[in-house]
């Protein structure tokens, strides 16, 4: 109602009154909001804290117009109190007063006036209440008339989707997860397995205080909108609880439990993108990779352990289903692009930093390169649908990387024989004086230099109603396994073929218990040429878990796992680990 309006109305009333000699000017009141106020809290859409500010705002704002109203009706009341002892009309001190055109009531047309301007003054003034009170609201919204630079609003908390803020146009969310798991691991059987993930040939049980799969971690989301371009910037830290001792791996070598030693930091995350709906989005920075990033988001051991890889002295992680299902996607440097969905289908590729082929077996059994003149490149496609109660997502993806200058480690032994010289000048015997060093070379002369990895998989999650399934499978040449490049080249320069898959099945007994149970099962080929019984043929593992909901953010998980790794020869190792421990996702 606008400010006109209500002081025509207040008019009307005063000029009403005084046509009747019934009544004084009457007290015009602020509209009461209170209510509405009551209704938006009881919405949602106030904080508990927005709704105090505002009320306490409104009932401050009516108590000084209802000061200001009585002080103005008792300043009317004096001017028209009547004597004790009223005269006789047509007396001099109480004349007849004949209304005349233009005249209202008792006091004449300036007494009316006076009335009509005080009237519209309490209306103004109740207007402009009401419009404080409707512009309060609209700030509550993002892109409100007061929602401007400075101005802070949390949303509404959705469990999962972390805390966020609105700051004038800009996003702020924060999300994260803390874990810690007591892990008992003991080994089965075993013998030396290069390149294999089970513990079985240490020997000796162990305990340990660690992270799983996951590490703790503090993601860092500013987004807004700016000439009809969404953008964002990510920035996410995942330290872990246990002590850093860097290696090849840096955050993920295994640990140092020795006294005063600190927890790594690892910046897993630092992107932006920039994009629309109708183009799609491009992303530039460090992020998880896309070949195998489906594989381990799907992964139900992410919130638990796994096989350890290593629980005598624990890195930031262990190692879940890497290297038992599926070759780890990794975070790489990259320029990617995702194409807006279309019918359920999304397409996904980019340009990332290539990496380095990797002897991860050691004793010399794999090759190595540290030339690159070309990217790594990676591409996904993803079809998302519904049928009737079954909800189902597809993927496909691939890799290629050429491997350039390709390297091996030689060890070079020379033994040089030493005659013994005696105190009395005669000579004495002989021994023999070794010495070791070791070298990077070339690969063998007339083999490969340089070679094309490529890999490709394909997976599916399916969903209906409490059962959820996955399956995913992998093939590769040079992709190697465990990591990426990690032994996917031979010493002697030909490419090592390797594949994988893994099975899981989750059901959810109530709303708050849920199991889990999982196989998985990673192979390695020799290369043409090559004879290595030492080298890993196959890592395996069974999994199975069972996960508590305490509240929305905190779940209580308990977990058994077998892991297996089988060598070209006869060595086989074993292990054995239960797991317990929480997982706090905000």
């Amino acid at each position: 109602m606008s400010a006109k309006r209500l002081a025509r109305i207040g008019a009307v009333v005063v000029l009403t009154a005084s046509a009747g000699h019934l009544m004084e000017p009457r007290e015009a009141r602020a509209d009461d909001y209170s209510d509405l106020l009551d209704i938006l809290r009881a919405k949602g859409s106030l904080t508990s804290s927005e709704y105090k500010g505002l009320l306490a705002k409104h009932l401050s704002h009516a108590r000084a117009e209802a000061t200001t109203t009585r002080g103005s009706r008792m300043a009317a009341t004096t001017r028209h109190v009547p004597s004790a002892r009223p005269a006789a009309p047509g007396t001099p001190d109480n004349p007849i007063h004949t209304v005349l055109p233009g005249e209202v009531g008792i006091g004449g047309a300036d007494e009316t006036a006076d009335m009509v301007t005080q009237a519209r003054a309490a209306a103004a003034s109740a207007a402009q209440s009401a419009e404080a009170a409707r512009t309060a609201m609209l700030s509550m919204q993002p892109g409100g008339p007061a929602y401007g630079e400075g101005f802070v609003r949390m949303e509404k908390y959705v469990p999962g989707k972390g805390l966020t803020f609105d700051a004038g146009p800009v996003k702020i969310n924060l999300s994260g997860f803390v874990n810690g798991f007591y892990t008992f691991n003991s080994p089965g059987r075993g013998g030396i397995v290069n390149g294999g993930v089970s513990t079985g040939a240490n020997g000796f049980d162990s305990s340990a205080l660690r992270n799983g799969l996951l590490p703790a971690g503090l993601i860092l989301k500013l987004s807004t909108t700016q000439a009809g371009i969404d953008m964002s910037a990510v920035m996410g830290m995942y330290p872990g609880i246990d002590n850093n001792k860097p290696g090849a791996m840096n955050a993920n070598s295994g640990g140092s439990p020795v006294g005063l030693g600190t927890a790594g930091i690892d910046f897993r995350q630092v992107f932006v993108t920039a994009g629309t709906k109708s183009f799609g989005t491009i992303k530039i920075g460090r992020d998880l990779g896309i070949f195998g990033g489906d594989a381990i988001l799907n992964d139900a051991t992410l919130l638990s352990v796994g096989s350890t890889g290593s629980n005598t002295a624990p890195g930031n992680t262990s190692l879940g289903r890497i290297g038992v299902g599926y070759v780890y996607a990794d975070w790489i440097p990259q320029i990617s692009y995702l194409s807006p969905k279309v019918a359920g289908f999304q397409g996904n590729v980019g340009v990332l930093q290539p990496l380095d082929e990797y002897n991860y077996a050691g004793d010399n059994l794999s090759a190595g390169s540290t030339q690159h003149s070309s990217p790594m490149v990676q591409g996904k496609v993803t079809y998302d649908f519904k049928v009737g109660g079954l909800t189902a997502r597809i993927w496909a993806s691939f890799l290629v990387q050429h491997q350039q200058d390709l390297t091996r480690s030689q060890t070079t032994t020379v033994t040089t024989a030493l005659r013994e010289v005696t105190t009395g000048g005669m000579d004495g015997g002989i021994y023999n004086m070794v010495q070791t060093s070791t070298s990077t070379v070339p690969v063998s002369e007339g083999e490969k230099r340089g070679v094309m990895a490529e890999a490709g998989e394909i997976g599916t999650k399916l969903t209906y109603g409490p059962f959820q399934g996955v399956a995913y499978y992998y093939r590769g040449s040079g992709l190697g396994t465990t990591g990426l490049f990690f032994d996917g080249v031979a010493s002697n320069g030909h490419k090592r073929a390797s594949e994988g898959y893994y099975l899981q099945g989750m059901y959810n007994v109530t709303k708050k218990i849920k199991l889990v149970g999982s196989y998985g099962v990673s192979n390695l080929y020799e290369a043409r040429g090559e004879n290595d019984p030492s080298l890993v043929a196959r890592n395996e593992s069974e999994v199975g878990a069972l996960f508590y909901s305490l509240t929305d953010w905190l779940n209580i998980v308990g977990e058994y796992a077998h892991t297996e790794s089988k060598a070209h020869g006869p060595a086989r190792a074993t292990d054995n680990t239960a797991s317990g421990g929480a997982i706090l996702l905000f």
